[in-house]
Formats: structure tokens, C-alpha cells, sequence
């Protein structure tokens, strides 16, 4: 299934996972980055590596005063006349020569505005998907992250700023309206109701208690958000029918074995008569990149 923002103008193109064994460049934060990402990476191969799928929003923050100092010497070298502070800042880091400051920052990742980890590119090549994160846009954007889970960043990393570090494979980003947009209509569903109820579930998802991605259960339910539409068209199909959203539940299947499988089920009832509907669909997160096991179909309490 093709992701629901690839046909939206802002959504950033793929990252392409290229592993780099040199410290410098196998991350953003050059002179800080090296003995982190490898104890990151020596972390992941030793044991079993805890995988990231999450929603948020993507901060750039000054590892250190003189990082500061210097950027600021750049912004009055540039011409941003007429540019809010924001676009100023995004503007500076975007040009070419630049790009030594860029590359010292720390990038935060922010979930229900609580900073919750520090990213690190696995390939340097890509710092242009972090530079496009922070663009400033009309509505605040969604910034989707995938990738590999390492160790607490260590004392002075970012200016004492001690989260996780999750090692950036993948990433997307795009605004609401892009990604409403983005979503296949089904047919005989009106327009007008379609997207109120994708913007229904999608701040489901994101609002759900403790979502950081990194369960099990948030991942298949952050994957089904960006890359399923059936769930959407389920719940405009309920809303045309009088049809209410109760719930959205996550369950171990129990066909997981070797595998981790996860039941991701949506509550609905009749809003004149009560009457309870279920639908479900299984999606395997044993690796980074989920998949759907069980498309999405009805769903019987045992």
C-alpha cells in the first residue's frame, strides 16, 4: 500500500536508509554525534533493537552557546527582510554555506508538546528532510518518524537535554490538509463528510494516552494511520450511516508466534438504537516496517 502522503506537495521524499560506518557522518550532530551513534548502533546489534513509529512534531535546538553565537554571525550575514524569526531561522539553515551550523544542531522530536527524543540521521546525505521539517508552514506540520531506538543521549550531547536517541530512517513530513487531501475517497461517501472524519481518527491517534511510538501497539496504530485508508473509509462509511466512533483498541493477536501481531480494533455504535459494531485489522511489527497481516473486516468478541 502506497503511503497516503505520497501525493501531497509537502510530504519529503524517503529517506534511503543507507547505514554510514563513519561516526561523522552517520549523524547530524557532527563533533557530538560519533561515540553516540556508535554506542547506538552497538546497542542495537547486541541485543534486540526497539523500533520507533512516531507522530509528532520536529524541533532544531542549540547544542551549546558558541553554536548559538556563530548562527546568529550568519543571520546577519543573510538577507531576511521581511521574514518572521521563524522563516529567518529555517531560511539560514536551508543555504549552502550554512550547512556547517545545520549539522550541529540537535533535532527534537515533540509529541503532545513534550519533548520526547533526539534524532540522528543514519545517512548525513539526508539533513535536507530535517532542514524541510522545521519549514515554516500555514498549519502547524506533522512530522512522521521511523527508525531504530538507541540509548540516552549522554551528559553535554545537546545541552543537557537527556532523551533517547532514535537513529532516523525514514521521514515524513506534510500538514493535515495535505494529508486529508492525500487520502482515496471511497465511493458513495460525500466529500464534505469525508474529511471531518479522517480528521476524526487521525487526532485519535495522536492524542491517545503515552503514544511515543515505541510500543508495539502505537506502532501498528501510528503505521494504519499513515498507510491504510480502509480505517478512514470505515469511519466515513459509519458516519453516513448514523454511525458513531467509540473507540480504537489494540490487542496482541492471537496468532502471533514467531511473529509479533497486533489487533487494532474500531468501536462503533448506532446513534439512534445503540447497537455495537466491530471492525479489525492485523498488522505485523515484529521488524522497523509494519505490514497488514489481516485486512480490515468484522470483528466478534470470543
Amino acid at each position: 500500500m502506497a503511503d497516503l502522503t505520497a501525493n501531497a506537495q509537502d510530504v519529503t521524499r524517503r529517506a534511503d536508509g543507507n547505514a554510514s560506518d563513519d561516526g561523522h557522518d552517520g549523524g547530524v550532530i557532527t563533533s557530538q554525534a560519533c561515540a553516540t551513534c556508535n554506542s547506538a548502533g552497538a546497542s542495537v546489534s547486541q541485543g534486540a533493537p526497539s523500533f520507533i513509529y512516531g507522530l509528532g512534531r520536529i524541533d532544531a535546538r542549540f547544542p551549546s552557546l558558541s553554536v548559538e553565537k556563530e548562527y546568529t554571525q550568519a543571520l546577519g550575514r543573510s538577507s531576511t527582510t521581511g521574514l518572521s524569526d521563524r522563516q529567518a531561522f529555517h531560511a539560514s539553515l536551508a543555504r549552502r554555506e550554512n550547512r556547517y551550523i545545520t549539522r550541529q544542531l540537535c533535532w527534537v522530536l515533540t509529541m503532545q508538546g513534550i519533548d520526547t527524543y533526539l534524532l540522528v540521521l543514519r545517512d548525513s546525505a539526508d539533513l535536507d528532510l530535517m532542514v524541510n521539517a522545521i519549514a515554516p508552514t500555514s498549519a502547524p506540520p506533522v512530522n512522521a518518524v521511523i527508525g531504530v531506538r538507541g540509548p540516552l543521549a549522554p551528559v553535554g550531547y545537546c545541552n543537557g537535554l537527556s532523551l533517547p536517541i532514535v537513529i532516523v530512517d525514514q521521514l515524513y513530513t506534510f500538514d493535515r490538509a495535505s494529508f486529508v487531501s492525500a487520502v482515496p475517497m471511497p465511493t458513495g461517501v460525500p466529500a464534505d463528510s469525508f474529511g471531518p472524519a479522517v480528521e476524526e481518527l487521525f487526532d485519535r491517534v495522536l492524542q491517545i494516552t503515552d503514544n511515543a511510538g515505541a510500543t508495539e501497539e502505537h506502532r501498528a496504530l501510528n503505521y494504519l494511520a499513515m498507510r491504510y485508508p480502509a480505517v478512514y473509509a470505515k469511519v466515513a462509511e459509519e458516519h453516513a450511516a448514523n454511525g458513531s466512533l467509540d473507540g480504537v483498541e489494540c490487542r496482541a493477536s492471537r496468532l502471533s508466534g514467531a511473529r509479533t501481531v497486533i489487533d487494532v480494533i474500531l468501536s462503533f455504535s448506532d446513534r439512534a438504537i445503540g447497537v455495537q459494531k466491530k471492525y479489525f485489522v492485523r498488522v505485523d511489527v515484529t521488524e522497523e516496517f509494519p505490514f497488514i497481516v489481516t485486512r480490515l473486516s468484522p470483528y466478534f468478541d470470543r
